[in-house]
């Protein structure tokens, strides 16, 4: 007989029950009182970890998130931006790190103004280097209970590696979702976790790379960031953020919804470096696009134009493939960056490349 693979055995060891020392004994198999459903009183999940400018919510207390991005999306700033908020509310922050290191992580703490004792005391770091098991839930255990409102795992496919398990099969995303994730969520805190996107832009879905299930296994929302501007230091980097899905319903409703087929837009994410270290950040409300023309035939010009390049143009590129006004050009290109259609990467001596995130049509609203 065949010994079982590392993967074979994690899996089957999936619905095993903690040791005591890791986990409270606990059920879910209880029969459910549907009293405050039927009588009205029962209140939807409201979320209310991480707050857009307005104070509109991003995340739900007890429930999984995720946000998915290319590289440079900034997506880690936007989970320290959350945990820094938490941090300045007294809450303390689980964070699951396998991607990056602690420098990198405090670094940009310290730059969106979170304070070295409060770091220090409610920040509670972690750098696994193998599979969860009793140990590793006894370990974690006692920075789960209150105050801790956020828990962050940072690197979906890195993790899943360390599980000896495949982020493309539904099975195994299903199981390591039970390990990990819905584990850390039963515990009370909101948790989110960060992923990439499949290179692919005309195949990667609403999800994130792998099985589909990275979507459908939560029961919070999904985010994915579209890179405008790329951060650099002294730079100032954008991101819009855009919803893929929100089981409650309660973070789509402060959304506008997307214009050619694209997802609701929830945010745009600013992070604007500046000279001393430190970084501002916005998580701006989506803006409703009234008032001033929009020059959108030749915006769908321009946007012609770029699916066509071979490679990522120059604002002069642009300008001699499209025919028309330079200023009204340069207006056209503006407002499809400003839109999140376009996106620019720094070139040399100073320029601007663009590069065609998605087209544009002029029935765009």
């Amino acid at each position: 007989m065949t010994a079982p693979t590392a993967r074979e055995r994690i899996l089957a060891a999936v619905p095993a029950q903690p040791s005591e020392a890791a986990m409270p004994d606990r059920t879910t198999w209880q029969r459910v009182d549907l009293g405050p459903v039927l009588d009205g009183t029962r209140t939807p999940p409201q979320p209310t970890i991480g707050r857009r400018d307005d104070g509109a919510g991003l995340f739900y207390p007890g429930r999984l998130h995720s946000i998915f991005a290319e590289p440079e999306a900034m997506k880690t700033w936007l989970a320290l931006t959350v945990a820094t908020a938490e941090l300045a509310l007294g809450n303390a922050v689980m964070y699951l790190d396998f991607e990056d290191e602690e420098g990198g992580i405090v670094s940009r703490l310290l730059a969106l103004g979170a304070p070295s004792a409060a770091i220090a005391e409610r920040f509670h770091y972690f750098r696994p280097d193998g599979p969860l098991g009793d140990a590793g839930r006894a370990a974690l255990a006692p920075y789960l209970t209150s105050p801790t409102t956020f828990a962050v795992i940072d690197g979906v496919t890195e993790a899943m590696g360390l599980f000896g398990l495949k982020p493309k099969d539904d099975t195994d995303v299903a199981g390591f979702w039970r390990i990990l994730p819905r584990w850390l969520a039963e515990q009370g805190p909101a948790v989110l976790l960060l992923d990439h996107v499949n290179k692919d832009r005309e195949n990667r879905g609403r999800w994130a790379t792998g099985s589909q299930h990275k979507l459908s296994g939560l029961n919070g929302c999904a985010f994915v960031l579209e890179n405008i501007t790329p951060l650099a230091p002294g730079q100032t980097g954008k991101s819009r953020v855009r919803v893929a899905k929100d089981r409650p319903g309660q973070v789509r409703k402060n959304a506008l919804p997307g214009s050619n087929g694209a997802l609701h837009w929830f945010a745009d994410f600013i992070v604007e470096s500046q000279l001393d270290g430190s970084a501002l950040v916005s998580l701006l409300a989506p803006a409703q696009h009234e008032g001033p023309f929009r020059p959108t035939m030749l915006m769908k010009r321009v946007s012609d134009a770029l699916a066509t390049a071979r490679e990522p143009l120059s604002v002069r590129g642009v300008l001699e493939r499209v025919s028309g006004k330079q200023d009204a050009v340069r207006r056209a290109l503006a407002l499809l960056v400003d839109e999140g259609f376009v996106g620019q990467t720094p070139g040399a001596r100073n320029a601007q490349l663009h590069e065609l995130k998605r087209p544009f049509t002029d029935s765009t609203d």
